[in-house]
């Protein structure tokens, strides 16, 4: 899947909320044609502009890495296991997951 763009995002952000590009220019403080050149892929704004325009627009930008799934990985070894499983001993498994992980934030 490929990641949108700047392009995309704003467009889609601004489409959402109703606005206009001259209102949502207003709301981030900017001008309209700046807010154009965005959307239309003309210009690529920095990271705390298109934050700035798509707060305006009344939603977060947020961002996330995650480490590969790597084939032949170790993880790999526990699918056999969980396969033999039975469907109320892989609930308890999730269930046991969830609250280490419950847990772990916490620390």
């Amino acid at each position: 899947m490929p990641l949108p763009t700047a392009a995309t995002l704003l467009h889609e952000a601004r489409t959402r909320a109703g606005l206009s590009q001259r209102a949502l220019a207003r709301r981030a403080g900017t001008a309209q044609s700046v807010i154009a050149r965005i959307e239309r892929g003309l210009t690529s704004p920095t990271w705390e502009t298109l934050e700035r325009l798509l707060a305006a627009a009344g939603v977060e930008l947020r961002a996330q890495l995650e480490p590969p799934v790597v084939v032949g990985s170790h993880m790999l070894a526990e699918v056999p296991g969980i396969l033999r499983m039975t469907p109320e001993q892989r609930l308890e498994e999730v269930k046991n997951v969830s609250q280490f992980l419950h847990d772990a934030r916490r620390v």
